[in-house]
C-alpha cells in the first residue's frame, strides 16, 4: 500500500536486529516492501551489510536511546537528514531524524566503509556490480 502511494517506509527496531534471520529474505523482504531505512538500537552483523547490499541504510539510536524511550510509535513520517550528495556521506556520520510531531534525535550512519556507501548511492550492490559490468 506504501509503495504503491509512493510513500518510503522505515523500520523501527531493537537490539541485534536481524539475529535468528534468514540472512538471504531478511534484508531482500523488506527492500522487496520498499523499506528505505532501518532505525535500530543495533544490527546483526551480516544482517547491516545486507541491508546495504539491498541499498537500505542502517541507522543506529544513540546509546540509552531507543524508540520506546524517544516516545516513538512507527506511526510518525520521517525525515533523515542524510546529505544529498553521496560525496558528503562518511562511514559512521551521526544524522539527525525528524519527526512529523516535532520530534528529533541523532542517528548514527552504519555504512561502515567507502564501499558500502557506493553500493548505497547505486541502491545496492546488485545495480552497483551491473553499472561496473556494463562499462
Amino acid at each position: 500500500r506504501y509503495m504503491a502511494s509512493g510513500q518510503d517506509t522505515i523500520v523501527l527496531a531493537g537490539a541485534e536486529y536481524g539475529s535468528g534471520s534468514s540472512r538471504d529474505w531478511a534484508a531482500k523482504g523488506p527492500m522487496l516492501l520498499g523499506v528505505k531505512a532501518v532505525i535500530a538500537k543495533s544490527f546483526e552483523r551480516i544482517h547491516r551489510s545486507n541491508l546495504v547490499g539491498m541499498g537500505i541504510i542502517p541507522l543506529c539510536f544513540k546509546s540509552g536511546e531507543d524508540a520506546d524511550t524517544l516516545g516513538l510509535t512507527g506511526q510518525e513520517r520521517y525525515t533523515i537528514d542524510i546529505p544529498s550528495k553521496i560525496s558528503d556521506i562518511r562511514p559512521g556520520q551521526d544524522v539527525t531524524v525528524t519527526t512529523d510531531n516535532g520530534k528529533s534525535f541523532t542517528c548514527t550512519v552504519r555504512f561502515d566503509t567507502e564501499v558500502e556507501i557506493a553500493y548505497f548511492n547505486h541502491g545496492g550492490i546488485l545495480p552497483y556490480v551491473i553499472r561496473n559490468l556494463i562499462k
